[in-house]
């Protein structure tokens, strides 16, 4: 079989970041930020970019990798796309000061909805949310991005073909 030149990890997390970057403008100049939906989207593009990228690493090693080598593979993407998505969230936020106040109007309205918080716990917390924003903002995000990418990449390594080379074989 003809050994394919394989797709680094910075690339493949490079193209999936670029990814996600696009599907998160779509949803904040749609205006569709309320939509719990959408963010669970975003984790699922993370997911099935790693899968994908994982596979074709295996198909350009011939297979010959083993659990390990794919997931360590997945996992420095995971890397490369948090670092990515971070660095845009803090980019977004400059370019875009008015997110915050929107962020901090949906986050009121929501507890308001549930009706299980008092007017001064409600104030409270959207005032500890506007002091520690970019924590909430940037911090959780990237928490999220790189526990969905773990999974991503244990899911990518579990179903990628293997047929490992035994050192001692050859």
């Amino acid at each position: 079989m003809k050994e394919q030149k394989p797709i680094s990890h910075f690339i493949a997390g490079l193209i999936i970041s670029a990814m996600l970057i696009v599907f998160s403008l779509g949803i904040y100049f749609l205006d569709m930020m309320q939509n719990r939906a959408m963010a669970w989207i975003s984790y699922l593009i993370l997911i099935g970019g790693l899968i994908l990228f994982i596979n074709l690493y295996g198909k350009a090693k011939n297979y010959e990798l083993g659990f390990g080598g794919l997931f360590g593979y997945g996992f420095k993407s995971t890397a490369i796309i948090a670092l990515s998505m971070g660095l845009f969230s803090l980019l977004f936020f400059l370019a875009f000061p008015e997110f915050k106040e929107q962020i901090l109007e949906m986050t009121r309205n929501a507890m308001e909805e549930q009706g299980k918080a008092t007017d001064k716990q409600i104030e409270d917390m959207v005032s500890m949310m506007d002091k520690n924003f970019l924590l909430f903002y940037i911090g959780f995000p990237i928490l999220g991005y790189v526990f969905f990418g773990v999974i991503g990449s244990l899911i990518g390594a579990a179903v990628t073909r293997k047929n490992p080379v035994n050192p001692l074989n050859q």
